[in-house]
């Protein structure tokens, strides 16, 4: 393992490293987020426990009832997020577990920290999606103590000026309301590449870099540079390096502009290049200049709910994105929860490791009408609008739920099906997969997951989560080589595909598309247009031969063309 470390390049200067989590550079003054509101010392006596239950519920109810007006306001995935963080605020067994404790003898604002405390633990201990909503329960726990303490709510900083953001971590609520024409990176102590502040970081264009060991140490004003591609934050960067890290940026800002057009290599071999979508706007999403959707989301329309959508609400979501995209494929990929997502009208019970559980394509063992009711609403959206759909199912493990998902859908009257593949056997059998199916996309953050035993959730483990670890490539050579002798499609929709030299290596192990959040579309573009497919290969076997995804990433910079390693 290769660990956060510090070093001095140049005089005057100190490099702190971390994980790549959103592409970019960019240079500015530390802001450092305050810290929460804390409990103060002495705890007084409580007189009339329904008053103080009544005290502390009243804060959540003004805590959801905000987040549910960022949600409306932010849209797209960051307001499936905050919606999520509403839900979690009104949720009846948090009230519940605090009035428990207030009659007890704590306080409103004791028994809402002991409530929300516990929960967390209990999430955290389940592991996977529960484990992520943990840090999302105690923004949730900082809001409402800010309304019971009467002081200002966690708030970013404003300093006047464009800054870079400095944290410890992110919550949803603060990453989802960023300004990129304030903020103008994000450097935290936690997090994962896989994460919220990572996702949301890059579907808003700002360079970041997460798991960051020494960001603790920054200090307001400070200048740094913060490099989103390597991993890197530099303090008191020297002038020759501020001046080529803005060369940088303008050269992006340019491609932003130039790089359009469908995906292509030099030498003409084609790459699709799709957006990852969830919850936005269908006609904002499809001015962005794309060949279609790789990965829609259909989570927004399932959590955080009481019943079930029907069909007919299903079908009219659907068919506005499908005609939004006006004939460009759009990629459905049916619902991905279960134990670790949970849904009251679905559930498979207690499970004691959700990330290995009844989740993805498996609910349909414990409710295949569900699959089977938005499998209709998807076709009937689809007929409806004459438009080019893919259907895709997640977690699929063997050939045989491949085959059964491609039964299913077909039935339904969808003639493109695939699977997404996540899970280290589908990787291994992809050949079988593929004679099953017309297509499959990788799921990286899962296949990671689960190919280095490292829960995507931990802050411990960032670097087990890097897209660039060999293991992992190797996985995806197999599929890519499978799709190649089937003559069947090949496609990432994890977040290796923004990474404009990793999408180099997975052109050349195989993938024939490659799905990611918008910004990162030109680079990508780009890149491949400055490379022919022979090159990509070269590139692959280089990153397959490293020891470490830091010494992969090296080696494919050092053999690349600089008008891309240069970005």
């Amino acid at each position: 393992m290769e660990p956060n470390r510090v070093r001095t390049p140049a005089a005057g200067e100190r490099t702190l490293t971390g994980v790549a989590a959103g592409p970019g550079t960019a240079t500015g003054p530390v802001a450092v987020l305050a810290p929460p509101p804390t409990l103060p010392e002495r705890r007084p006596r409580i007189g009339d426990p329904g008053a103080e239950t009544a005290r502390a519920v009243a804060a959540l109810e003004r805590v959801a009832e905000l987040l549910r007006g960022w949600a409306a306001e932010a849209g797209g995935a960051a307001g499936e997020i905050l919606e999520a963080q509403a839900a979690m605020a009104g949720d009846p067994q948090l009230a519940a577990g605090i009035g428990e404790r207030v009659r007890e003898g704590l306080p409103a604002e004791w028994a809402l920290d002991a409530a929300v405390t516990s929960y967390q633990e209990l999430f955290r201990s389940m592991g996977g999606y529960l484990a992520e909503r943990a840090a999302d329960l105690g923004d949730v726990r900082d809001r409402a103590l800010a309304v019971l303490l009467d002081v200002p709510m966690p708030r970013l900083p404003a300093p006047g000026h464009p800054f870079v953001l400095v944290a410890e971590d992110l919550a949803p609520a603060e990453t989802a309301r960023l300004d990129p024409g304030s903020v103008l990176a994000i450097v935290t102590r936690l997090g994962g590449p896989t994460g919220h502040t990572a996702i949301l970081a890059r579907s808003l264009g700002i360079p970041a870099v997460v798991a960051c060991a020494e960001a603790h140490r920054l200090r307001d004003g400070v200048p740094v540079t913060v490099d989103g591609d390597r991993g890197e934050v530099v303090v008191r960067p020297a002038p020759e390096r501020v001046a080529a890290a803005a060369r940088r940026h303008r050269r992006r800002a340019v491609l932003a502009e130039s790089a359009v057009g469908p995906g292509r290599t030099a030498d003409g071999h084609r790459v699709e290049l799709l957006l990852n979508l969830g919850g936005e706007e269908p006609e904002s999403a499809a001015a962005h200049d794309c060949e279609g959707v790789g990965l829609l989301r259909t989570e927004f329309l399932f959590l955080d709910r009481r019943t079930e959508p029907t069909v007919e609400e299903q079908r009219t979501v659907y068919a506005e994105l499908f005609r939004a995209f006006d004939g460009r494929v759009v990629t459905v990929r049916t619902l991905d929860a279960g134990t670790d997502k949970p849904l009251p009208f679905a559930d498979p019970g207690t499970e004691p490791n959700p990330a290995l559980g009844v989740r993805g394509f498996r609910i349909a063992r414990t409710a295949p009408e569900l699959l089977r009711r938005q499998l209709t609403a998807v076709a009937r959206a689809a007929r409806d609008t004459g438009a080019h759909v893919r259907v895709m199912a997640p977690m699929i493990a063997t050939p045989e739920e491949a085959e059964e998902f491609a039964a299913l859908a077909r039935g339904a009257g969808l003639t493109e099906v695939g699977a997404v593949i996540e899970v280290p056997s589908a990787a291994l059998l992809a050949d079988r997969v593929l004679q099953r199916v017309d297509f499959v996309s990788i799921g990286t953050n899962d296949l990671s997951q689960y190919t280095l035993a490292a829960d995507r959730t931990l802050d411990t483990l960032p670097d087990l989560l890097d897209p660039w670890q060999p293991a992992l490539l190797h996985l995806v050579g197999r599929i890519g080589a499978a799709g190649r002798r089937l003559g069947r499609p090949v496609g990432v929709c994890g977040e290796a595909a923004a990474d404009p030299l990793l999408a180099l290596v997975l052109v050349g192990l195989g993938v024939t598309g490659l799905s990611m959040a918008a910004p990162a579309l030109p680079a990508v573009r780009h890149a491949l247009a400055g490379h022919s497919l022979r090159d990509c290969r070269d590139l692959a076997a280089l990153a397959l031969e490293a020891a470490t995804p830091r010494r992969a990433r090296a080696a494919v910079r050092d053999a690349a063309d600089p008008a891309v390693t240069d970005l």
